[in-house]
């Protein structure tokens, strides 16, 4: 016990770490501890979120997070796949002990990030009352909400450099800084939520939009204590002026693997906006609920996205040695562990759906289709935890393509068709939508596992 206490402190603690000799055990220990923490305060963030939105006592403030959240999934696509490039470039390098080059691949993926963010920032800035409509908002929700909507999306940028300057982190093998970003962004959000959402302490009562600048004032902390380190000297990825330079070789690398990476992503968000499309026709109470479930769900599967991560830098690392076979197993092990504990979540959370989604609305709709949401689509869950692992593996090793054509099939062949047709031609109505998740997600699982088997990611050149 002694000895995993010692460890534990030393993974927070972060530093220059080895990764690809010694025992595989400990380096997936080392890296998963501070992107399991990560994760799981941006989890609570989540939770917190919800819970002050929901005490605002209004279904549109709810429907209005979730459609939100329908165009998040784009951004975080991007930001995803953009940061998939960057682990998978950044890890292969430090695998090579170039850290030079490993620098300026980070550079280049910031710079990716940024040309991004403006254009989706211009957009929304410009038709966010669009964007809502588009998605059956109604004129109420969107006055009422509207300005949250747009604050959120006009300065994406945040969320693209938080995300695509954590990844750059976690390919270095460095995850503890990534650890301390998410801590520092979310605490400021966490403090900051209850006071600009109800009023607190000597701050306006704003409701939805208090929530909104809570978010990117935290986030946007985040952000500026990163590139603090990038450019401090003190951690593995050391930015310097002559790093400062458009590198067309590297970028167009990093454009390849982001491509697909956003690729998969987007086909999942895509996914998502279609399925609250369609549960919109079940009312405003319906997708409350689905997002409060959703909210949920979040809070408990992003720290085995923490191992998912982890696996993948792992990946990719092993790989840029030249130990395939070291790399092949740390998958492996990641993706059981990852199914332990999505498992025991699923013990724990399906039983007590109801109470859980009472804790964020006293609306018995709510409750009612947020339980229902919460404990399908949890069944579906415990298979998919081999999924996303190793789907993050193929990421790691470069090869995004494979994970965006089994995405394609899991969701676009088969889940949303589902979706619609027992929502819409069966009894089952908006619960057919909720099914269409678990069984697309087992699916997409047995899929990603068959091929992984046969060991062509090993292969890729980055």
């Amino acid at each position: 016990m002694k000895k995993y206490i010692q460890l534990f402190i030393e993974a927070v603690k972060g530093g220059e770490q080895t990764y690809t000799e010694g025992s595989v055990r400990k380096a997936l220990f080392m890296l998963a501890i501070p992107v399991i923490l990560e994760m799981a305060m941006e989890s609570l963030f989540a939770i917190v979120d919800a819970y002050f939105i929901g005490q605002i006592g209004s279904a549109n403030a709810l429907a209005t997070i979730g459609i939100t959240d329908s165009f998040l999934f784009v951004v975080f696509s991007l930001a995803m796949g953009i940061s998939m490039a960057a682990t998978a470039v950044v890890s292969r390098r430090i695998g090579e002990k170039d850290k030079e080059k490993a620098s300026e691949a980070a550079f280049q993926a910031i710079l990716i990030a940024v040309f991004f963010a403006v254009i989706i920032g211009l957009i929304a800035f410009f038709y966010t009352d669009d964007l809502l409509r588009l998605m059956g908002a109604t004129e109420d929700l969107i006055e009422e909400g509207g300005s949250y909507t747009r604050i959120i999306l006009t300065l994406n940028i945040i969320i693209m450099l938080l995300f695509a300057i954590n990844a750059i982190y976690r390919g270095a093998g460095d995850a503890s800084i990534a650890m301390r970003t998410l801590i520092l962004a979310n605490g400021i959000n966490i403090i900051l939520d209850p006071c600009l959402i109800m009023g607190f302490l000597f701050f306006p009562k704003l409701g939805l939009t208090g929530a909104a600048i809570a978010t990117c004032i935290g986030r946007g902390a985040g952000v500026v204590y990163q590139i603090y380190y990038l450019t401090n000297g003190k951690s593995v990825i050391n930015i310097k002026w002559k790093h400062l330079k458009i590198a067309w070789t590297t970028i167009k690398k990093l454009i390849k693997i982001s491509a697909g990476g956003a690729g998969q992503h987007l086909i999942a968000s895509a996914s998502f906006i279609f399925l609250v499309w369609i549960l919109n026709a079940f009312g405003s109470e319906t997708v409350a609920g689905y997002t409060v479930a959703w909210k949920i769900l979040y809070f408990t599967i992003l720290p085995s996205w923490g191992i998912a991560m982890a696996g993948a830098a792992l990946v990719g690392q092993n790989l840029g040695a030249k130990q395939p076979d070291r790399a092949e197993e740390s998958a492996w092990m990641a993706a059981r562990y990852n199914m332990y504990i999505l498992f025991t979540l699923s013990v724990i959370f399906i039983p007590l759906a109801h109470p859980v989604i009472g804790i964020f609305s006293n609306n018995p709709e709510v409750i009612k289709h947020g339980a229902l949401a919460l404990q399908i689509i949890f069944a579906g869950y415990v298979f998919y935890a081999y999924e996303m692992v190793i789907g993050q593996a193929f990421n790691g090793a470069g090869d995004t393509y494979t994970p965006t054509i089994l995405n394609f099939i899991a969701f676009w062949v088969i889940q949303i068709p589902l979706a619609y047709f027992l929502a819409n031609h069966t009894p089952l109505g908006a619960t057919g939508v909720y099914i269409s998740i678990a069984v697309s997600s087992s699916i997409l699982a047995i899929m990603a596992i068959t091929i992984f088997r046969k060991g062509k990611w090993k292969t890729i050149e980055v």
